[in-house]
């Protein structure tokens, strides 16, 4: 557990000197403060701990309003709905679902702020560290390369959702944050590289001891990099980024470090955390007792999007009460029909109800089933505290399955259908839960990316990159040449350089 305390150590130096009330969320406060700081390892390692910390963030932005990264995503898909308890309820997630943004209206201030809050923190403790007396060199270097990593982690989600983003390698002056513009997205993309590439050789392997789990390794850098080469690549034909990527994801992939877990529903137990499939997880605890005066704090450990998709009113048997967030649509129930995942990605509430096992009420756009991968199950309800604010359930970011599915999609682009060693990595994912081999086609591999990872948050995002969204998404309201990109925050472009993108205008 002493990772947790790790997380709630960051507190005080986030109040201190990383403030998020600016336009790019990089302008430190408590000037004094700031300026005696850095010169100890434990500050050091509290400054790092402080850069780390949005990336579990609950709560944030200009509002401190909720912005969990797996729900607004979710919402962006046919395979989900925002659901929740009517057509006003988190309108960010209704407005990502229906793609009726705007400036103001949608997810995009969270994910900004939550970005650029942690560029801003890795770049301090980058310019600052090289000060530090009585550090341990090897120790020096890590933090280094943890900071690295981080900058580039958060860029590659910036560059994603927004594509047209200012590229900020140093702390900012306050004279200096509205003046910045966006950069060329090649910029950012070769930032990314430069920063994951840097931080690989002074990363450690996994797995990782007890309290350190949760921060960064070499296999995670790699598929972030790999991830970002081939997000660049899109759907075009660059081969040379491509063949990169492919052998990023293979040294992933074949190191000894991972393996796929045996059965399925183990993957996303909180009992089964930091497995052997995980390559980057996000933490979540039980145990910090949080009640509601933690929530504009923007500090709740818990995971609370386990409350927010659980059925509403309800009363039976597993399950906990929840918000009725992200109903699973037909969509996904019928592509999941028969697959030997389905039970553990769907939770077919609607049949508990009608066979008399269970009740519930009909959320907002709801259809009877919920997301059983993240559902509030009742043997994980917190015994202190509001257990809405305290559900432990990680979240794995990348885990080994869909970095064998990247790794099968590079090689099939680069050699063709029918590739064995894409065909391999294929049989590997689908025999895991008893299915037979298929063809390596580039359809059959995003078929099960679709069905693999289904309701953890990567659906959007492949459908984007690979150029299918206009398609998939279009009677979602989908418009191509508008919606492959998020608008860039209303709050952030007042009184800036930045430019609206394209279509939001």
């Amino acid at each position: 557990m002493k990772r947790f305390l790790t997380y709630l150590m960051c507190l005080a130096v986030i109040v201190s000197f990383a403030s998020c009330d600016s336009v790019l969320d990089v302008e430190p406060k408590g000037q004094q403060l700031e300026s005696n700081y850095y010169k100890t390892p434990d500050q050091a390692f509290a400054a790092l701990v402080a850069a780390y910390n949005p990336i579990s963030w609950q709560t944030g932005g200009p509002d401190g309003t909720y912005v969990p990264v797996l729900g607004p995503l979710n919402s962006a898909t046919a395979g989900m709905n925002a659901g929740g308890g009517g057509p006003n309820d988190v309108t960010s997630w209704q407005a990502w679902n229906s793609y009726d943004l705007s400036g103001a209206v949608g997810p995009q201030a969270g994910y900004w702020s939550r970005s650029y809050a942690g560029i801003n923190r890795a770049n301090l403790l980058l310019q600052r560290i090289e000060g530090i007396e009585g550090m341990d060199s090897a120790k020096k270097a890590r933090y280094v390369a943890e900071a690295r990593f981080l900058r580039g982690y958060y860029y590659l989600w910036l560059v994603r959702l927004f594509r047209n983003v200012p590229l900020i390698t140093s702390p900012l002056e306050t004279s200096e944050i509205y003046q910045q513009e966006q950069a060329p997205p090649a910029d950012v993309y070769a930032q990314i590289d430069e920063d994951l590439s840097a931080a690989i050789p002074d990363l450690p392997s996994a797995p990782l001891p007890a309290n350190e789990q949760g921060r960064a390794t070499k296999g995670a850098a790699r598929a972030f990099l790999a991830k970002s080469l081939m997000w660049e690549v899109g759907d075009g034909q660059d081969q040379a980024k491509m063949q990169r990527a492919a052998d990023l994801l293979n040294q992933v992939n074949t190191s000894s470090a991972y393996e796929l877990v045996d059965n399925y529903p183990d993957i996303f137990s909180p009992d089964n955390k930091f497995n052997s499939e995980s390559i980057f997880e996000i933490t979540h605890t039980s145990q910090q007792q949080a009640d509601w005066g933690f929530f504009g704090s923007g500090n709740i450990q818990g995971n609370v999007y386990v409350q927010m998709v659980g059925p509403r009113g309800y009363s039976g048997p597993k399950y906990s009460s929840g918000y009725g967030f992200n109903p699973i649509t037909q969509v996904l129930v019928d592509a999941l029909q028969g697959d030997p995942r389905f039970d553990y990605t769907i939770a077919d509430i609607g049949s508990m109800q009608d066979n008399g096992t269970a009740s519930y009420e009909e959320g907002y756009d709801g259809s009877g089933y919920f997301i059983e991968k993240f559902a509030p199950l009742q043997e994980y309800t917190a015994a202190n505290g509001v257990v809405a604010l305290n559900y432990p359930n990680d979240y794995i970011e990348v885990r080994l399955a869909g970095t064998y599915l990247l790794e099968a999609e590079a090689q099939v682009r680069l050699n063709g259908s029918g590739d064995a060693r894409a065909e391999a990595l294929l049989t590997e994912v689908r025999d895991r839960v008893g299915l037979g081999p298929v063809a390596a086609t580039l359809d059959n591999i995003y078929r099960e990316m679709h069905l693999e990872l289904a309701t953890e948050g990567h659906r959007w995002f492949n459908l984007v990159r690979t150029g299918r969204a206009a398609d998939v998404l279009a009677d979602e309201g989908f418009v191509e040449g508008v919606h492959e990109v998020l608008p860039i925050p209303l709050e952030s472009l007042n009184n800036s350089a930045l430019e609206q993108n394209e279509g939001y205008q």
